[in-house]
């Protein structure tokens, strides 16, 4: 492997930085810090202010090693990180016998967790993605019109990059298209709750108040679809059983909640700091642009793997185990760095440069193994349809203004892209 170029500054961070949002924000500075662990430390056990210990995993094939034990790193009880005072609070207010707010299959692992997963697996796989080509195309052409009748100036983030998969994905769950602005809002509240300009109050119960709000839309939709079936997500949702039992209404609404929001939200995040790699690399941009049909497949997964919208999940040790080296004792929680995976520098070449006919490893974006996120070939579809279009009808993009991150441990990316632009 080459050296490592476009390097941020790396510097050893503490452990309360690592669990900083407004760090995250900052992608020179955390990868900064990424880079340091995975060449000095890249099992460090990290005890921040505030949070349960737990192990950061940094290196590549040790998230690979972790994703691929399944059964020896479980999801439950810890899938993603808390600090202890919402961990507390949250066990306050659930029921009884109730482990999480939102049981998806982010909180499962088996049985329950292939059960769940094989209710919806086909729908985002072979003929069912076949059947979805041609109105995704379409939705990417409509979009690229709104540019057009921006007049050459936009967000890119807020004008275009949240609304095109979004209106794709309630397409598939079948949320009327009247309806997306209060998903919208839900999901950047969700996953924006670290985010002073996101979130929706400072206070502990916002998150219960914004899981109500999905619960009490995904509810009516269930009752809707139980009277009225219809070809679509929700239809099948509303209507299926798990070993000959309807499905509770808490995993329901879980499969209703985790389709609505990473469904797009990290498909949006990918395409806009795609576009910005893309502005901020002019040769790879012309490289891709002279040769759609050679470089789009590799330069959407350069584009994702770039970017790593889901920053990280969380495993705990059901037994003793050894990672990389690290001894990690039963009933001890590891959290995996997708981003840091996605620059290792083990395994690819120049991992800071942005290379858009980049084949020299897989990136760990979407997860490995039994987790390994059901959209990704959605995504990928959407995101090739979108700059196909982008890139044969827009003739000049450049930057209107400073690009601006979430501030978030977990989901995150561009929340405001200001751009120039020329149509061609």
């Amino acid at each position: 492997m080459s050296e490592v170029s476009n390097l941020p500054d790396v510097v050893e961070p503490t452990d309360d930085q690592l669990v900083d949002p407004a760090v995250w924000a900052d992608e020179a500075r955390i990868h900064g810090h990424l880079t340091w662990l995975r060449a000095n430390d890249p099992l460090r056990k990290l005890s921040p202010n505030g949070y349960a210990p737990f192990y950061a995993v940094t290196r590549y094939d040790d998230i690979k090693t972790v994703e691929q034990d399944k059964a020896g790193f479980i999801c439950d009880p810890r899938p993603t990180l808390a600090p202890l005072m919402t961990e507390a609070f949250v066990q306050s207010i659930l029921p009884e016998g109730q482990n999480h707010l939102i049981r998806s299959l982010v909180q499962m692992d088996d049985p329950d967790h292939i059960k769940y997963r094989m209710l919806t697996q086909s729908w985002f796989m072979g003929a069912n993605l076949r059947r979805l080509q041609s109105r995704v195309e379409g939705l990417a052409k409509l979009y690229v019109d709104r540019l057009a009748e921006l007049g050459g100036e936009c967000d890119f983030v807020r004008d275009v990059a949240i609304w095109y998969p979004l209106r794709v994905i309630m397409d598939v769950l079948g949320v009327p298209e009247e309806d997306e602005p209060f998903m919208m809002k839900l999901t950047q509240e969700l996953f924006g709750s670290q985010d002073p300009e996101v979130q929706r109050s400072f206070e502990l119960t916002a998150i219960k108040d914004i899981v109500d709000d999905f619960d009490g839309y995904f509810r009516a939709l269930t009752a809707s679809r139980k009277k009225d079936p219809k070809d679509d997500i929700a239809t099948l949702l509303a209507n299926a059983q798990i070993d000959g039992e309807p499905i509770p209404d808490l995993e329901t609404n879980g499969y209703y909640t985790i389709i609505a929001t990473a469904g797009h939200d990290t498909t949006s995040n990918s395409a806009a700091g795609g576009l910005l790699a893309l502005m901020e690399n002019p040769e790879q941009f012309e490289r891709l642009r002279s040769d759609m049909d050679t470089h789009l497949p590799s330069a959407i997964d350069e584009m994702i793997r770039w970017v790593t919208p889901v920053r990280h999940f969380m495993r705990t040790a059901s037994a003793d185990k050894v990672v990389g080296g690290q001894s990690i004792a039963e009933g001890e929680s590891v959290i995996l760095w997708y981003p840091s995976a996605n620059r290792d520098e083990a395994v690819f070449d120049a991992p800071f440069e942005f290379r858009v006919d980049r084949r020299d490893a897989k990136q760990l974006a979407f997860g490995f193994g039994g987790h390994v996120c059901l959209g990704q070939h959605l995504a990928r579809m959407e995101m090739s349809a979108l700059f196909r279009e982008l890139l044969s009808r827009v003739e000049h993009f450049e930057l209107a203004g400073e690009p601006r991150y979430t501030q978030s441990t977990f989901v995150g990316g561009l929340k405001s892209l200001p751009i120039r632009y020329r149509m061609r």
